[in-house]
Order: C-alpha cells, then structure tokens, then sequence
C-alpha cells in the first residue's frame, strides 16, 4: 500500500489551465502550426547570429502550452519507451494525467524539479555479445526534454555541419551513404571509416555547456539532467562525464557536442591546384573521411 501511494506522488497532480479541455479534443495540428511558426523564427535568428532573439524565442516556445502538449503528447504517446517506467515508476499515463502534466512541466516550476537519476537497463547489441546501457528517464523528465529539444534543435539546425546526418529531422543513414558514394567519385586517394569509442561516455560536459551558450535558466536545466546520476541495477552511480543515452535530448546534445569536425578536417588541408578538400561524412559517433 506505501509502495503504490509512494509512485502515485509522481504523477502529475496540477490542473491544467485549460480546465474545459479534454486530451481527445485537442486540434493538433493547429498547434503543430503554431510551434512550427516559432520554430521557424528560432532558425531565422540562428542563422543571422542574433543570438538574443534565438534565446527570447526559445523561452517563448518552452512557455507556450502549444509546445508542452506536443512534448507531452511525443513523450507519452508517440516514444517507443512510453510503457516502461523510471526509477519513478510512472508509465501509460492516462488523459487527464497528460493534460495534468502540460501544467506540471511549465518552466515557472522547474527550479522545484530537480531531475531524479535514470533508470539504466542494458540491451543486446545485435551480431555481438556485447551489450550497451540505456537510460530510462523519470516521465516528468521525458516530458521536459521533449519540450527543449522542440527549442534547441532549430538553432542548432541553422549551424550543423552539410555532412552531419545521424539523428537529425529529414536525414538518415541512406542520404550519409548517397554521400560517401559522391565523396568516391572525387577523393580516390585515401579513405577511412572510424568511430568514436564509447562516444556518449565520453563527453565533457562542461564543454558541451560552454558550446551551448544557452541562457542561464536552460543552462541550468541540461546542466541537472547530465549530473543526475544512474541506478543500475539498484546501486547509484554519479554521472560526471558523458550523456546518458535514451533521453529525447540525447542524440542533439551528441550532434552539438561533435559539432565542428567536419570544419577542422577541412580547414587543417589546403587543397592544391585541382585537388578537392578532405570530406568528412558523419552519422552520430561513426564517420567516414575521403582525401
């Protein structure tokens, strides 16, 4: 009986501000259109370098009930991970839960939100024996990270790198592979295939941070998520380095972290008369350079 009151304090408990609405009422596409249209701005003002204006933009999407539905809508509905639960032990919530939560995950409430560590479990890597650790988040994290990548990712979009095509809306491995094949036709002379070892373990955090150059409120809040720690298997473990690999966030902080790679292989080889640069094609931690 403690046990399930102690899980039921996890759900969210406040009322939405939409008291009439129902979950199976909601139009959303009109509030995929609206997000869009801030989205849109979000990139216009990456891609000119006003920063200030990619900040207040931000903090307006991140407010704006149009964006916590969705996030909440993606994180309960939509992930693949939606029925399994964290260390809170919340999945499937119900309708009003949903909408409950849209209320809970206003950023006017995340300095009472600590993030509580992951939940790690350990999957197979098809064709070894090896196998490789998943982070299960708290639902409430889950919905807030759904919510700030819906704001971070069209800034970063505006900066990536031509030839970066893991996890990235409207590109996957095919278009890495039309690309590499287009790469061969130039570069004949030297080829590699690498990838980066335990790639996600290995991130310095305060590096990512500083390469962020977020404000401070969003700062703070990745900054929480990094150092929330592990339960693996019951015992506790401090996360002071790397990002644990299964929050919405997780593969755009990946692609911001390696941001920059392509610009230094290029930039380190001056090419000679009719030569072409050095290429660099990356999906996630795993590249391919042609020179």
């Amino acid at each position: 009986m403690k046990e399930k009151k102690a899980l039921e304090t996890q759900r969210p408990r406040q009322v939405p501000r939409s008291g009439s609405q129902t979950w199976s009422s909601i139009q959303w596409r009109m509030l995929e259109q609206h997000v869009l249209h801030i989205q849109k701005g979000i990139y216009r003002a990456s891609q000119s370098g006003d920063r200030r204006a990619v900040h207040s933009l931000q903090q307006q999407l991140i407010e704006s009930e149009a964006a916590r539905l969705l996030a909440v809508r993606r994180a309960t509905e939509e992930n693949d991970g939606k029925d399994t639960a964290g260390i809170d032990g919340v999945k499937s919530l119900t309708p009003k839960e949903r909408l409950a939560m849209v209320s809970t995950i206003h950023p006017a409430y995340w300095s009472q939100q600590p993030p509580r560590p992951v939940r790690r479990v350990w999957l197979p890597k098809p064709g070894t024996a090896e196998r490789r650790p998943l982070a299960i988040l708290p639902m409430i994290d889950r919905c807030k990270q759904a919510l700030v990548k819906l704001a971070l990712e069209p800034e970063w979009e505006a900066k990536f790198e031509p030839h970066s095509y893991g996890f990235r809306p409207d590109r996957g491995a095919q278009d890495a592979i039309r690309a590499i094949m287009h790469a061969l036709k130039q570069h004949s002379s030297y080829v590699f295939d690498a990838d980066i070892e335990a790639a996600f373990d290995s991130i310095n955090q305060a590096v990512l941070l500083e390469k962020l150059q977020t404000y401070p409120a969003l700062r703070q809040a990745i900054d929480a998520w990094l150092k929330a720690g592990v339960v693996d298997r019951g015992t506790y473990l401090p996360s002071d380095t790397g990002i644990s690999q299964g929050g919405a966030l997780s593969p755009l902080l990946m692609n911001i972290a390696l941001h920059g790679m392509e610009a230094v292989v290029r930039g380190d080889h001056a090419a000679g008369p009719g030569m072409q640069p050095p290429l660099l094609v990356r999906y996630a931690d795993d590249f391919v350079g042609a020179t």
